[in-house]
């Protein structure tokens, strides 16, 4: 999984809803749409880049701040 393509995509969802007035509201659209139409491997990728300084300093702050505050929720469930 391309871990730079994957923060690419998440900055252009954030660029989307870093325009909405309010800031709580952007933040969930951003966790909501990644949860939703973001299979589970690519999930487990872009959280794991939030342990990597260096790669989430490429992430946009807003980006950064929803995957922080929502990760329990958008971390995929283990197989059975």
């Amino acid at each position: 999984m391309n871990e730079q393509h994957l923060i690419e995509m998440a900055n252009r969802i954030g660029e989307f809803f870093e325009s909405m007035p309010n800031r709580d509201e952007a933040l969930a659209g951003i966790s909501e749409h990644i949860r939703r139409f973001w299979e589970p491997r690519m999930r487990r990728a872009i959280l794991a880049t939030l342990d990597d300084a260096q790669a989430s300093a490429a992430m946009l702050p807003i980006v950064k701040d929803a995957l922080i505050q929502t990760r329990e929720k958008l971390t995929p469930a283990e197989a059975a």
